[in-house]
């Protein structure tokens, strides 16, 4: 079935254009690598050293006091200003972003005082202040120097021509240039002409220094962005601690979900097949009684009451059962199990799934997005006010993205203790992400990416 609804891809932005690369894309970076490296590291460097060492040391004074921990803990937050504001600066540079440390490591207990010493149990702090006080200044005046240096020569040698009559009047060309016209080109020319022989070699050796100026200024910005990346950057111990930390919400989450799930379940049983239950156990015996009275016409309408209550707690408990585990999803994959809940939603729903998930899903993902996709359409028809809802399930490298969009009124969002945020916890037991595009009007899209499993 189809359904009139917004395509997705409208929705998406534009790829990046790939970035230019090789001699051309240092020409590029060149202004913004010139202006880092000749005007904003030495005094972005100079101001840090100078306020670091002044409260650092005041800290380091003070410590016999009780300020002096306070004051030694502003200093590794003054470096760590100084450090974001490096990163920062070296965003107009070619050197790749540098990604941003765990400030958080190091927390301990929830009390003020372990809120304050949290820096002082974080090396990143430490490294930031290592970095401010003595590594950045080193690095930068180097860097300046140089950069300083191919700067001048790239613009000074080609123009020297020009800007060497403004100079006052020196004897220095008519020293260096007889001599180097005798000993470096032979002496081929008896009577040389300062001015012109000190042009000719400026020029030239200015255009080498020209040619090579973006290639060497790419270089500098990148040995600081490295130095910077290495005292004050990301490591792989922060994407660690934050891969255990995210396996253990999402083992909670999980713990969670199934916890309702069987909550759940247990409230279904108690008001469906139960009660069926205990009302065919009072018929029976109502029906025994009457059958020891002889009273055949009573004994055929209980009969057939009871058998009536037999057959609606069956259909429920086979309903329940397919709740736990749908025979569709068991016999013939995700990707089928998905089409079936379409072709019974009350609502038309387009489907697009490639069957390339079935064999990517291990059987508890499966089933876990198999519940989230039927509760989202069941959402959108009891919920949304939805007319038609579409159905897309792909595999992208390491996930499995799937897509529903339903055309209803909007404004789903999650609520503690309500179906969304169930339905989240439940993905976020896969390691995996649900995303919600509600606005007011619709339509909703709700994005879950799971990690492939199998």
């Amino acid at each position: 079935m189809t359904t009139a609804t917004r395509s997705l891809d409208s929705r998406l932005p534009a790829p990046p254009a790939a970035p230019r690369r090789g001699y051309g894309r240092a020409w590029a970076a060149a202004p913004g690598n010139a202006l880092f490296l000749v005007l904003l590291s030495v005094p972005l460097a100079i101001l840090a050293m100078g306020v670091t060492w002044t409260v650092f040391g005041v800290g380091i004074g003070s410590l016999v006091l009780v300020i002096g921990v306070p004051v030694l803990v502003g200093s590794l937050y003054v470096a760590r200003g100084f450090a974001e504001a490096e990163r920062a600066l070296l965003r107009m540079t070619d050197h790749p972003a540098i990604a941003a440390p765990d400030w958080r490591r190091g927390t301990k207990g929830t009390g003020s005082w372990a809120r304050l010493t949290q820096p002082l149990r974080n090396a990143h702090y430490w490294m930031a202040l290592l970095s401010s006080l003595l590594v950045r200044p080193i690095v930068a005046i180097v860097t300046f120097a140089i950069a300083t240096i191919w700067v001048s020569m790239a613009l000074g040698g080609p123009t020297y021509w020009f800007w060497s009559s403004f100079i006052p009047d020196g004897n220095a060309e008519s020293v260096w240039v007889p001599w180097a016209v005798q000993h470096i080109f032979g002496g081929f020319d008896p009577s040389p002409d300062p001015h012109l022989w000190a042009s000719m070699l400026y020029l030239v050796v200015g255009l080498v220094f020209l040619g090579t100026l973006p290639l060497v200024l790419s270089g500098l910005a990148r040995l600081h962005g490295t130095v910077a990346a290495a005292l004050t950057g990301r490591w792989e111990s922060d994407d660690l601690v934050a891969q255990v930390q995210g396996l253990d919400a999402s083992r909670g989450a999980a713990v969670q979900a199934e916890d309702a799930g069987l909550r759940r379940l247990e409230r279904d049983l108690h008001d469906g097949p139960q009660q069926r239950l205990v009302r065919l156990q009072m018929d029976l015996a109502a029906l025994e009684r009457r059958a020891a009275d002889g009273d055949a016409a009573a004994v055929a309408a209980l009969a057939q009451e009871s058998r009536g209550h037999a057959q609606a707690a069956l259909d429920e408990l086979r309903a329940l059962a397919g709740g736990v585990a749908p025979p569709l999803l068991q016999d013939r994959g995700i990707a089928e199990a998905i089409a079936g809940l379409a072709a019974a939603s009350a609502l038309p729903v387009r489907v697009e799934v490639a069957p390339s998930i079935t064999a990517a899903l291990s059987p508890e993902a499966a089933r876990n997005l198999y519940f989230v996709v039927a509760e989202l359409l069941t959402n959108a028809v009891k919920h949304g006010g939805a007319d038609g809802a579409s159905v897309t399930a792909v595999r992208e490298g390491p996930v499995v993205r799937v897509t529903v969009l339903d055309d209803g009124h909007g404004g789903a969002a999650p609520r503690p203790g309500g179906g969304l945020e169930g339905l989240a916890r439940r993905v976020q037991g896969l390691s995996g992400a649900m995303h919600i595009d509600s606005p007011a009007g619709g339509p909703t899209i709700v994005t879950v990416t799971v990690p492939i499993s199998a």
